[in-house]
């Protein structure tokens, strides 16, 4: 059973009440990959997903933080702090230490299989993708595969 980390996107996707065409088809994607995919996987969030989901400003926040009350937190500790700093600083996560990068490093050292997000401009991006495989190696780290929704459908279906 394969390790997801459950990045904000994901989590914002599936309770989501936004009417555009991507929030429609992300809501949708994401609500049917949870309830036929997600029972497949050992679901992970961390620390860092409660204070995104928790903000102020996020209208969906009492509802975010019900549907991930049950997934198991990893810790953000010195060796994830530590890796977050060197993502930001080698540039392949966008300043301030926080956000991408944390959510990124958590997985890296927790050593989790995939990074399940929406986020494609800093996460699911193949040109970071190569950077952060780089730096991984470097650091004797794995990173995860990180994908959407749709990619790990694709991927359980073919196995």
């Amino acid at each position: 059973m394969a390790d997801v980390y459950l990045e904000t996107s994901f989590v914002s996707a599936c309770v989501a009440e936004k009417r555009d065409a991507t929030s429609r088809y992300q809501h949708q994607s994401s609500v049917e990959w949870w309830e036929q995919q997600s029972g497949q996987h050992h679901l992970v969030i961390s620390a860092e997903v409660i204070r995104e989901l928790s903000h102020a400003r996020y209208r969906s926040s009492a509802k975010a933080l019900r549907f991930v009350e049950s997934v198991p937190l990893l810790a953000i500790d010195e060796s994830v702090r530590g890796f977050a700093n060197i993502l930001v600083r080698e540039r392949v996560m966008p300043g301030p230490v926080a956000g991408d990068a944390v959510h990124v490093s958590v997985a890296c050292v927790h050593g989790v299989d995939y990074l399940l997000t929406w986020n494609v401009r800093h996460l699911a991006n193949p040109n970071k993708l190569e950077h952060l495989a780089a730096v991984c190696l470097r650091l004797g780290l794995t990173p995860p595969r990180i994908v959407t929704p749709d990619m790990l459908w694709k991927e359980t279906d073919d196995a």
